[in-house]
């Protein structure tokens, strides 16, 4: 077959980073991609989340043509992954899920071998990201810990600065500290135009990295969103008390509003207590007891993780809305 002529520069960077369309991979008669589509813009953090098993590295492994799709095309840096050569490869970083090192060398050997591979590396590069992971490159490979194989992943991945990396469970095997050293560095990526896709089963580590979230379950995506119009569904915890007002006052005048559940309202010293929970918008809650004498007012911080898991047990209809909305 003939290989296809890569598109024009100006083409290229002007097009999206990663155009997947209609995605479908089948392994015998288990679906584990249905139809998934979805865009990445050049130069910002995307990030798929979902369990164990849902899909989230074959998507990668299917993009980067690791595994032939059943059907559906994909599109990196204005190329058919299909038609990939070693020129776009170069201007890839990839950090699989399940890491295989060769373990008989030290890691500095390993990542000059990744190097003549993947292309240029800026001079002291490797070094500076080895300390600030925290990483001994003149160690075995094979003496490592499971997070210092995953540090060494993660530097070949970024070593070279490639326009577009592409990590699969990045922080797996990291300690607090490292996580936060891994998000610093995806930061200065975004800074410098670099393209990342990320999956994770860590919500907060896609929240604290991404700009948009495609939240997979089962082979499919659910709902595709920014970071911020999640947080606006998700649920907040509260709770309130008030003087000169009985329990029965106090919850006819909350129980219409939009989006407040499991509402509990109390009798209290010369007054009442309420907890609730509040999906959405806060302003019509602040609104509704601004004639109120409050004595207590707690609202927790929006919880983005309870409100995903929410989004993983219910219709897909009503998903869709309620991120949309």
């Amino acid at each position: 077959m003939p290989r296809l002529s890569t598109v024009s520069t100006s083409n290229s960077e002007s097009s999206p980073a990663i155009v997947a369309v209609d995605l479908v991979k089948k392994f015998g008669s288990t679906v584990a991609l249905d139809a998934v589509s979805f865009t990445v813009p050049r130069g910002s953090v995307f990030g798929v989340i979902g369990p164990n098993g849902a899909g989230k590295t074959t998507i990668m492994r299917a993009l980067l043509d690791l595994i032939r799709l059943t059907s559906g095309h994909a599109t990196l840096l204005g190329t058919d992954s299909r038609n990939a050569g070693p020129e776009l490869r170069r201007r890839i970083g990839f950090l699989p899920g399940e890491l295989i090192l060769e373990g008989r060398i030290t890691g500095r050997r390993l990542l000059r071998h990744y190097a003549n591979i993947s292309g240029p590396v800026p001079a002291g590069r490797v070094d500076e990201l080895a300390d600030r992971l925290g990483l001994d490159l003149d160690r075995t490979v094979r003496t490592l810990s499971k997070g210092n194989k995953q540090k060494l992943g993660i530097v070949q991945a970024f070593m070279h600065q490639p326009d577009l990396l592409v990590l699969d469970e990045p922080t797996s095997g990291l300690d607090p500290l490292m996580q936060q050293v891994f998000l610093g560095l995806v930061d200065e990526a975004r800074e410098a135009g670099q393209t990342v896709f990320l999956s994770s089963h860590v919500i907060s580590e896609i929240q604290q990295a991404a700009d948009q979230v495609a939240i997979l379950r089962d082979g499919r995506i659910i709902t595709v969103a920014g970071v911020e119009a999640l947080r606006d569904t998700a649920i907040r915890h509260l709770r309130m008390s008030a003087t000169g007002i009985t329990a029965t006052e106090l919850y006819d005048r909350l129980s219409p509003l939009a989006g407040l559940g499991e509402l509990d309202c109390r009798p209290a010293t010369a007054g009442a207590e309420a907890t609730a929970i509040l999906t959405g918008a806060i302003s019509p809650f602040v609104q509704a007891i601004s004639p109120l004498r409050l004595t207590n007012l707690v609202v927790e911080e929006p919880d983005l993780e309870e409100s995903v898991l929410g989004l993983y047990s219910t219709p897909e209809v009503a998903r869709t809305e309620a991120v949309r909305s």
